[in-house]
C-alpha cells in the first residue's frame, strides 16, 4: 500500500503543489513518486489532466499547464519513481525493467484525482516514453476516460532496421542477465540545450533532473522498452479519443544548427506516424510544423499551432 504527504509549495512555485507519494520498497530501497496540482483559473471544476513525462525528464512544462487550467481543468503531472522530484540519492536515474513498475503510482495519481478530488471527466497525457506507458496503462487497467493526448510517444526504437530486429533479439537477451549493463550511446545534448535558458533555449528546468547529455541507458530498461513497443505493435485497442501530436520532421545535426530548434531530433517522427494507428481506432495524428520534440514546449508559432490543434481536437471530441 502507498502513502501520501501532505501537499507542499512545488518547486516551480504558486500555483503549483506537490504531494509525494511512498510506494514499496524496491531492490534499491525507498521509492517515491510525486504528484503536481496546479487548479483550474475558472471555479471548482470536475474537469482534470493527468500528465506523465518522458525519458530523463520531469515536470516544468508550464505552458501545457497553462493551457488546460485556462480551460476549465485542474492540471496534474506524475514525476515516476526515480525521475525529477521523485529521485532518491540511491536510486539508478530513470531506470526499470518493466514498464508496468509505473502502474501503482498512475493508479495512486489517478486515484487522487477522481476519488479524491472528485474529478469525473478525465484526460491523460503523455510525453515521449510517457506516451508509450500511458497507453499501455490505459489498455492493461481500463480507467474511465475523456481522452488521450500523446506528445511525441516513443513508439519504436529510432535505428536501422538491423538495430530494431537483431539488435533487439540482443536486448532482450543482454537485458534479461545482466540488466544493469550501460549501453554505449552518443548524446549530442542538443536538445536540452535547444530547451535550456542558460544555453539556447527558453525554459529553465533542472540539469541536475534532466541532464544536457541525458542519463545513462541500461540494458535491462532498453528490454523494458522495446517489449513495451512490441504490445504497442501488437495493437491495444484503447477505447477514448485519442490525439497524437508531432514535428512535421525530425532532424539529424552533426553540429548545433536550426533543425535543433524547428524539429524533433529525438525520435523519427515517421515511425509514430506509422504506429500510432495500433493504438486506437479513434485516433487524430496531427504534425505541427517547426515543433520540437516536445511539442508544447517548441519555439513561436509552433507553439501556438500546437495548442489550436490541441483546441480543435478538445472541442470536438472530449468536451
Amino acid at each position: 500500500m502507498s502513502t501520501r504527504t501532505r501537499r507542499r509549495t512545488d518547486v516551480l512555485g504558486k500555483p503549483y503543489y506537490a504531494e509525494t507519494i511512498e510506494l514499496p520498497d524496491d531492490d534499491e530501497g525507498r521509492v517515491v513518486a510525486t504528484l503536481v496540482r496546479r487548479k483550474a483559473t475558472q471555479r471548482a471544476s470536475r474537469k482534470a489532466v493527468l500528465h506523465v513525462h518522458g525519458f530523463a525528464d520531469y515536470f516544468f512544462q508550464t505552458p501545457a499547464a497553462d493551457y488546460w487550467t485556462a480551460r476549465g481543468y485542474d492540471f496534474y503531472a506524475l514525476d515516476l519513481r526515480k525521475y525529477g522530484r521523485s529521485l532518491l540519492p540511491h536510486q539508478t536515474p530513470n531506470f526499470t525493467t518493466d514498464l508496468s513498475a509505473y502502474y501503482p503510482e498512475i493508479d495512486e495519481a489517478f486515484q487522487i484525482v477522481t476519488e479524491r478530488e472528485g474529478h469525473d471527466h478525465v484526460v491523460v497525457s503523455g510525453h515521449s516514453t510517457g506516451g508509450l506507458v500511458m497507453a499501455l496503462w490505459a489498455h492493461d487497467t481500463r480507467p474511465e476516460l475523456a481522452g488521450m493526448v500523446l506528445n511525441s510517444p516513443w513508439l519504436d526504437l529510432h535505428g536501422s532496421f538491423l538495430l530494431r530486429t537483431a539488435g533487439t533479439k540482443a536486448i532482450d537477451q543482454i537485458g534479461g542477465r545482466r540488466p544493469y549493463l550501460a549501453i554505449p550511446r552518443d548524446v549530442s545534448g542538443f536538445y536540452a540545450q535547444s530547451l535550456h535558458r542558460e544555453h539556447r533555449g527558453e525554459w529553465d528546468f533542472s540539469l541536475d533532473w534532466k541532464p544536457l547529455q541525458s542519463w545513462p541507458v541500461y540494458a535491462g530498461w532498453l528490454r523494458a522498452v522495446r517489449r513495451g513497443h512490441a504490445r504497442a505493435h501488437r495493437g491495444l485497442d484503447l477505447p477514448m479519443p485519442v490525439l497524437v501530436l508531432t514535428s512535421d520532421r525530425s532532424g539529424h545535426p552533426k553540429t548545433y544548427d536550426d533543425s535543433c530548434d524547428s524539429t524533433d531530433i529525438v525520435l523519427d517522427v515517421e515511425q509514430i506516424r506509422k504506429w500510432a494507428p495500433k493504438l486506437a481506432d479513434h485516433l487524430t495524428l496531427v504534425r505541427v510544423p517547426g515543433a520540437l520534440h516536445d511539442v508544447t514546449m517548441s519555439r513561436e508559432p509552433a507553439r501556438t499551432a500546437a495548442f489550436d490543434q490541441l483546441d480543435r481536437w478538445r472541442e470536438a471530441y472530449v468536451d
